[in-house]
């Protein structure tokens, strides 16, 4: 393994203590959301305790919203499950994607890592693997400052929720998109990335019209991961 390569799998102290900092600005939106989450939880009939271990446990702000509008005195268990699970199928994706680098870490850590994998944390590791820096750092460290917001605006939440209780009318809702954007524009600019960007919109924007809610998650990666997978990227 080359010197630039052995750098691009390496996962020490300083890695993700440089990944946690690289993350923070992005940590204070997610304590916003948090906050509104807490609130809403609050409201659904959820206790302080259960809020708190939900966020830390379940660490997945849309399934979680979700979740809650299935709540109350029955629990329909099944529903809930396919729910969860629909806004979540992209980490199959993303999982994929990181393997070529996770590979190369014992099992223990490999999914250690992935427990904290957030969409902001993979952009951002990914670009940094294409440029054949690290990007493990990025995972975990990034991925630890997202989980510890999360759960900080969702115990918030319980306490201050009020202070913040329609995000979307702040225009909070766009920030992670504006993230990924920025995130797509700043990566390779050919034809083929071009192609796959809009294929991954066009058939998100079409399930979103036409298909159940949250499909359009799916529909849209698995679009542009098949096109991607079928175009494939010369090598020099």
């Amino acid at each position: 393994m080359t010197s630039k390569a052995a750098t691009a799998y390496a996962l020490d102290r300083h890695e993700v203590w440089l990944g946690f900092k690289q993350l923070l600005p992005i940590s204070l939106f997610v304590v916003i959301f948090g906050l509104a989450f807490g609130l809403a939880a609050t409201q659904s009939g959820l206790d302080g305790a259960s809020i708190v271990i939900m966020s830390t446990l379940v660490f997945a702000g849309a399934s979680q919203f979700a979740a809650l509008d299935l709540w109350g005195a029955q629990v329909p268990l099944i529903p809930l499950a396919i729910t969860v699970f629909a806004v979540n199928a992209r980490h199959l994706l993303m999982g994929a994607t990181l393997y070529p680098w996770l590979r190369h870490l014992p099992p223990a850590r490999r999914y250690g890592v992935m427990l904290v994998v957030t969409d902001a944390s993979w952009a951002m590791s990914i670009q940094a693997f294409g440029r054949g820096e690290s990007g493990m750092g990025l995972l975990l460290g990034g991925g630890i400052a997202l989980w510890l917001a999360w759960i900080l605006g969702s115990w918030l939440g319980l306490h201050f929720g009020n202070a913040i209780h329609d995000p979307v009318s702040l225009g909070l809702d766009m920030v992670m998109g504006c993230f990924m954007l920025a995130m797509a524009i700043s990566g390779p600019k050919n034809l083929r990335m071009f192609a796959i960007w809009t294929a991954a919109a066009c058939s998100s924007l079409l399930a979103y019209w036409y298909l159940p809610e949250n499909s359009h998650v799916v529909v849209g990666a698995l679009a542009g991961g098949v096109l991607g997978a079928v175009w494939m990227e010369k090598k020099p």
